[in-house]
């Protein structure tokens, strides 16, 4: 059965295409564009400032030989390739930013943004990664003020309270329809696949909350619909797959490609491209909407947090709400905090779920799926089994 896509307009499995075509009108219309490169990045107070925040180019294989020339070969391929795209002048939402956020995630991001800062005006964000310190809410809360302070002084403008607040608000809607959409991926099987799930998201994560509702209200609307013709993805037999770890788009895309290949599907893409930058709320109306976004933002479950207690909470949260047969932790080459973290994440997925787990770690080339392909169908013969 010949399934619609799911948002029909000519540029599904091109999300970076919808996406750029967006910012360019919202250009247009006078606004302006603010890059940004993690999860991390307060939104809510870019969106505020009725600034828009454009995620920059970081997922293909193709300018990492140019980042090379200056970056060392055995550094993550997500750093590389966003410096090679710099480096090339190659990527258009880098092109339209006028200026960059950024976080310290890791030394090898930091580093990188200090060649990047040469290029745009950065403005990078000293993430504390000890999340439960008492410290570590009142130092973030301050980087995102200072935030604040370069943003006002970059664009020449004032935010206030209150436009964060409503900016909170008509984000915390979003999510809230976002895992209304995810959720029809919880089915068995599933009414929604990987593309959709991913193009949905690459196209939700930077709109404001207000301008997404009425197609995300339309796209819930398909999906009701989808269930009432009995239109879904494989069949209850079908390996369902949950994929967790480093942030999956462009190239890395392969490791959805090669489990559908496989016969499997993809129920949940857990990292900061898929479903996780739509779990949890903001707090509102606390009576300092800064402080607000800096306790949601500190709560995000990254490796790059130590100790990361709260990414095995909501592993299981995902597992028990859609029910996969395996777990996929999907980990980039030299990302040293994922690799490490994956023993604990494979320990918890056999102990407590008792799930099959697969750990593939990979870059951005096609040398290796022909690997990553007799790896996958082995953990399906043991889901199975």
């Amino acid at each position: 059965m010949a399934i619609t896509p799911l948002m029909n307009d000519g540029m599904d499995g091109a999300p970076a295409k919808r996406v750029l075509h967006s910012m360019q009108e919202q250009k247009e219309k006078g606004r302006r564009i603010v890059g940004i490169y993690c999860g991390y990045a307060p939104i809510e107070l870019i969106q505020a400032m009725d600034l828009v925040p454009a995620v920059l180019c970081a997922f293909a294989e193709g300018p990492i030989a140019s980042a090379e020339t200056v970056l060392p070969a055995n550094l993550c391929p997500l750093i590389k390739s966003s410096y090679g795209y710099i480096l090339e002048g190659t990527c258009p939402f880098f092109g339209l930013s006028e200026a960059v956020v950024a976080e310290t995630t890791c030394d090898g991001k930091k580093k990188m943004f200090e060649l990047a800062a040469e290029v745009k005006p950065m403005h990078v964000m000293d993430l504390p990664q000890l999340p439960d310190e008492a410290e570590a809410l009142v130092n973030w809360t301050a980087m995102i003020r200072k935030l604040q302070n370069f943003l006002e002084k970059t664009f020449d403008r004032r935010v206030s309270d209150d436009a964060i607040e409503a900016s909170i608000k008509a984000t915390n809607r979003k999510n809230r329809l976002m895992r209304r959409i995810f959720d029809y991926a919880a089915l068995h099987p599933p009414l929604l696949c990987w593309q959709e799930m991913y193009d949905v998201g690459f196209l939700a994560l930077p709109a404001r909350g207000e301008e997404i509702e009425p197609l995300l209200e339309s796209l819930l609307a398909r999906l009701a619909v989808r269930r009432e013709q009995g239109e879904c993805f494989g069949t209850e037999r079908s390996p369902r797959v949950l994929v967790t770890g480093c942030p999956v788009g462009g190239d890395a895309l392969k490791i959805f490609r090669i489990i559908e290949e496989a016969g499997g599907l993809v129920v949940t893409p857990d990292s900061c491209t898929g479903i996780k930058s739509f779990l949890g709320e903001t707090e509102e109306d606390t009576g300092d909407p800064v402080a607000a976004i800096a306790r949601r933002y500190l709560a995000i479950p990254c490796a790059c947090m130590t100790p990361n207690t709260r990414r095995l909470t909501a592993l299981s949260q995902l597992i028990d709400r859609f029910r996969p047969d395996a777990v996929v932790d999907f980990v980039l080459t030299a990302c040293h905090s994922y690799n490490v973290e994956s023993h604990k994440i494979g320990r918890h997925v056999g102990e407590r779920h008792g799930l099959p787990y697969l750990k593939i770690e990979s870059n951005y080339s096609k040398s290796d799926e022909g690997q990553i392909r007799t790896k996958i169908e082995a953990l399906f013969e043991i889901a199975r089994s």
